[in-house]
């Protein structure tokens, strides 16, 4: 997964659960190519494993990673690669901007720390 820059998403309302579930992915444009040729590797177009849910605040706001409950009740199973899939297949692209997922932010305040 990308560290910063513009970031896709993948957002599936559930119909089960009313549980909204998301999955990042690397570009669309990789996406739209894996739609068409199933024989693509999902490690091509998701770089991380990970489904996510939004405790129903649509693609906004907090993510956690979905239990394996919340994963069997809404999608009948627990394997990530189907689960992620389903998503994929069902859900809406939305883009947006992110600031770095990953790594400190903050080691030493650099020169705004002004003593």
């Amino acid at each position: 997964m990308k560290a910063s820059g513009n970031q896709t998403k993948i957002h599936y309302k559930g119909t089960k659960t009313d549980e909204d579930f998301i999955v990042f992915v690397d570009s669309e444009e990789d996406l739209k190519k894996w739609k068409g040729d199933k024989s693509i590797p999902l490690a091509q177009v998701v770089g991380l494993f990970k489904v996510f849910i939004t405790h129903k605040h649509g693609a906004q706001g907090t993510y956690d990673e979905a239990s394996v409950g919340q994963l069997e009740n809404e999608f009948g199973t627990k394997v990530d690669d189907e689960v992620i899939k389903v998503i994929l297949e069902k859900g809406e692209a939305q883009h947006g901007s992110t600031q770095e997922k990953f790594g400190s932010k903050n080691d030493s305040m650099g020169t705004l720390n002004a003593h």
